[in-house]
């Protein structure tokens, strides 16, 4: 067959069987009414511990205050999936949003998925793993051993505003295109800090009480980064 005609052809094939295809979009859930529970996790046996906290999308807020447990607060969601399930094993406790799979796409714009959890003071190596959402953690005033923060496309806030109370190995965290802005980094008493983002807008504020010598270690793509490292503070 002469190659010439084969465009031709084609474009007969597609006309002619266009009636045939057909598209099935993904439908969306419909949510249910909002339901509020209550998130209450003592402090492990040995008076330390791992915590994990994974989330989605929504919101997360962050505060100390949490009294003789390890987290005390509320989670407010629309979607029965997105129920968040503790668990614990000796020093390990994870907190998770949802463990039920969706049979269809929620409605983002009708979403809700709010966490406000309290904090307490018992030596914690703290990990949070979320993807697109929005976070206000102040941590200021806690025992932090470690603490780990991994998400995708959010809006974050990470405040120290009084000096943590344990020595923190490392402070690292890692994020995609993002609005990131830790505060009072002197504060949190980190040994190491690594903190690697892609394109987004990060603020890395190093004011507070610098209790120790610390190594920083920053690795970013095509972004937007401001450093403020307040007069006083060797650096």
């Amino acid at each position: 067959m002469n190659r010439k005609f084969l465009p031709i052809l084609l474009v007969v094939f597609l006309i002619t069987t266009a009636c045939g295809f057909s598209v099935n979009l993904p439908r969306s859930s419909t949510p249910e009414p909002v339901v509020t529970d209550k998130i209450q996790v003592d402090v492990p046996s040995s008076g330390e511990a791992h915590l994990k906290l994974s989330f989605g999308a929504g919101e997360v807020y962050l505060t100390p205050g949490a009294q003789d447990l390890l987290v005390d607060g509320t989670a407010k969601y629309n979607y029965s999936q997105l129920k968040p399930f503790i668990k614990t094993n000796g020093e390990d406790v994870s907190i998770s949003s949802g463990e039920g799979k969706f049979n269809a796409f929620p409605n983002f714009g009708d979403l809700t998925n709010r966490w406000d959890l309290k904090l307490g003071s018992a030596p914690t190596d703290l990990t949070i793993e979320a993807g697109a959402y929005n976070g206000e953690f102040e941590l200021g005033g806690l025992s932090l051993t470690g603490l780990t923060i991994k998400d995708g496309a959010s809006t974050v806030t990470v405040t120290f505003s009084k000096p943590n109370e344990s020595e923190m190995s490392i402070l690292r965290y890692e994020t995609g295109a993002s609005n990131v802005k830790l505060v009072g980094l002197a504060n949190a008493n980190f040994g190491t800090l690594d903190f690697t983002g892609g394109a987004g807008d990060y603020t890395l504020d190093f004011s507070g009480e610098l209790q120790r010598s610390a190594t920083a270690t920053i690795d970013a793509g095509l972004c937007n980064i401001m450093l403020v490292i307040p007069e006083g503070v060797h650096a």
